[in-house]
């Protein structure tokens, strides 16, 4: 097969990708010019297509395998590829710490200026970490106040039990001098709508845990990590490395990614992990109504503009540009 460039492809925004694929018990391959995945049949063998060009990540489970030519027609497609265990979790490898991430010389700089351009000022890394809890919240309120499913599930914005909890997340959020006081806030508010979820889905006593006991816990965890996926894809595609971290600590070098997925996580993995925990649905139903949920809410475009309304501090990308001249 002859290269191609992306443009070939008619290659669509990564915001606008509809596509976050996880296989397992299968071969990846490139046949035809196309990327495909092959499974064993009683008395053939079946080949699926993946539309690469609308795809943002795909994340590889048990008893699977993936050729070199179809990771090069991946990388210039710009897919993030994750090796992963079963049902998603845990991930195995990945560059860049989470992920595989196509490599291009092209990739936009402006967003990593401007990053850099407050980053090693401690107050300032305070200042975007604000930023960051101040945009979960807005988006739990978009989800929650708009979604019918979630609402006849119980799930209530205005409830005085979370009005409650968010007027002390706000006041501790505005006060805080370093990211141990934030992680801290949002360690009691996210506590608190654990509670508010069992309570909504009748699983009293529920507590969290990371090692899967039960079906929210595994739900939790999966969701997670789609998450992630979407993170990883906001951070690459605007050039952003995963090291710059605000809340997460920089030790940790794929830190970033869990500060951009916490955007997402209480507003649409965390109802649904225990909605679907509650109706007994398979590991596949909860990944599908996940994905839809995050497409239904656009939450990758909503991680896109908030990185990058934080990225520029309300500068246009040329202003950041000339400033390095």
């Amino acid at each position: 097969m002859d290269d191609f460039s992306p443009s070939d492809l008619k290659a669509i925004l990564h915001s606008k990708r509809a596509n976050l694929f996880y296989l397992e018990h299968c071969r990846v391959m490139q046949k035809d010019g196309r990327v495909l995945y092959l499974t064993d049949a009683d008395k053939e063998n079946l080949y699926y297509n993946i539309p690469i060009a609308n795809t943002t990540v795909l994340l590889l489970g048990n008893g699977t395998s993936i050729t070199q030519a179809a990771m090069r027609m991946l990388a210039q497609a710009g897919v993030l590829v994750g090796f992963c265990g079963g049902g998603g979790t845990p991930l195995y490898m990945g560059g860049e710490v989470e992920w595989l991430t196509p490599q291009s010389e092209y990739r936009p700089t402006e967003y990593l200026q401007g990053w850099l351009s407050f980053w090693f000022d401690d107050g300032k890394r305070i200042e975007a970490a604000q930023q960051f809890q101040q945009g979960r919240i807005d988006f739990l309120r978009q989800v929650w106040q708009k979604d019918r499913d979630l609402k006849q599930e119980g799930f209530d914005f205005n409830d005085s039990q979370i009005q409650k909890a968010l007027d002390t997340f706000y006041t501790r959020t505005a006060a805080a001098t370093k990211p141990t006081d934030l992680l801290l806030t949002e360690a009691q508010l996210t506590k608190t709508l654990y509670k508010y979820a069992a309570q909504a889905t009748g699983q009293s006593g529920f507590t969290r845990q990371h090692q899967s006991v039960d079906k929210a816990n595994d739900f939790l965890n999966h969701g997670n990590y789609l998450a992630y996926g979407l993170a990883a894809c906001c951070l690459w595609v605007l050039g952003i490395p995963h090291g710059f971290a605000v809340m997460h600590g920089k030790t940790r070098r794929g830190a970033l990614v869990f500060d951009v997925a916490d955007l997402i996580k209480d507003a649409l993995v965390l109802p649904w992990a225990f909605v679907c925990a509650k109706e007994n649905a398979t590991e596949q139903e909860f990944r599908q109504q996940v994905l839809q949920a995050f497409t239904d809410h656009k939450a990758l475009d909503f991680m896109f503009d908030t990185v990058k309304a934080i990225a520029l501090q309300g500068q246009a990308p040329q202003a950041i540009e000339e400033q390095q001249l």
